[in-house]
């Protein structure tokens, strides 16, 4: 019954529910709701939950910012005590992956959840990546600091050593095509092959809660969905995956932040326009988005959907 509390407690539950027949609470694996004593200067040093090394030049605190109560973190997962994130992008956010060029294409700054400073994160991955886990996350768009939604962004992904994402969150405009202004402002859940799953208006002022149940041996995904504290409901089925790889092959870092892609330079050579990475344009605008509910449980026991409550998957 301590265990049980313990878990009650870490996800934000009320541990009186176990006197009722309800399913119990599945162990965290991995805890990124910011803690009210975490520093920009943690953040720096990557200490803690947090890897921040996908970012541009200057120091990880100038692009990623704890917001305290203002404003006040997803209710969904009270009384857990967490800090809002703020995730910033501007002309400086070019990322240079070890020895290989910079992405000049691109815009990015991403935490990477990491079990602490020294840890072993391929062990680490390993341990989030098998059975059946579910990855919560809550997102909230910053009014002051605004996306532009002529681009596409990939905010949250998992990516594998290959470069594909095992599934992803997106929004805005899907690179080199047309949608309406309405279209474009959506928040997509996507399977490991790009496919939809799951869309919805990305409305501002709003917590939009999600948690992506992952089965990494049957190779499926589940989603599910909620705006501030209401109760996630499942808003998939079960769906297919199994472009994804098994095992080690399909394992990779857990990324949350921005990264932004280009538009086409018409003037560049098809190949160049092709090159998304490098190439393209950029306006060099500051633009941030905002997380709260960042978490990793074992959804062997079900997929915790707030208020006291477990489902199961399916």
């Amino acid at each position: 019954m301590l265990l049980l509390s313990f878990f009650a407690f870490a996800l934000g539950l009320d541990s009186s529910v176990w006197a009722t027949p309800v399913r119990r609470a599945s162990p965290i694996l991995y805890d990124g709701r910011a803690p009210s004593n975490i520093t920009g200067a943690d953040l720096d040093q990557s200490k803690g939950p947090y890897l921040a090394a996908v970012k541009g030049s200057k120091n990880a605190s100038q692009y990623f910012q704890f917001l305290g109560n203002n404003p006040p973190p997803t209710p969904l997962w009270t009384p857990v005590q967490e800090q809002a994130i703020q995730a910033t992008i501007d002309n400086s956010s070019v990322f240079t992956p070890g020895s290989n060029p910079p992405q000049f294409g691109f815009r990015r700054g991403e935490l990477i959840a990491q079990p602490d400073q020294t840890g072993n994160r391929t062990a680490f991955n390993a341990q989030i990546e098998s059975g059946l886990t579910a990855f919560h996350f809550s997102v909230q768009a910053d009014s002051q600091q605004q996306l532009n939604f002529k681009h596409e962004y990939q905010p949250l992904f998992i990516e594998p050593n290959d470069g594909t994402h095992v599934f992803d969150l997106q929004t805005g405009t899907p690179f080199n095509t047309t949608v309406s202004d309405a279209d474009a402002r959506m928040l997509r859940i996507r399977s490991h092959s790009g496919n939809v799953l799951f869309q919805t208006p990305f409305a501002e002022n709003t917590w939009h809660n999600f948690a992506v149940a992952v089965d990494w041996d049957k190779l499926t995904l589940q989603a599910f969905y909620s705006q501030n504290a209401c109760d996630l409901k499942a808003v998939t089925k079960v769906e297919d995956n199994s472009s994804a790889a098994k095992g080690p092959n399909g394992q990779g870092d857990f990324h949350f932040g921005l990264l932004k892609l280009p538009l086409i330079n018409p003037a560049d050579s098809p190949a160049d326009q092709a090159d998304v990475s490098h190439k393209g344009t950029q306006e060099g605008t500051t633009e941030s988005i905002l997380y709260s509910g960042v978490f990793i449980e074992s959804a062997q026991n079900g997929v915790s959907i707030g208020n006291g409550k477990t489902v199961p998957i399916g």
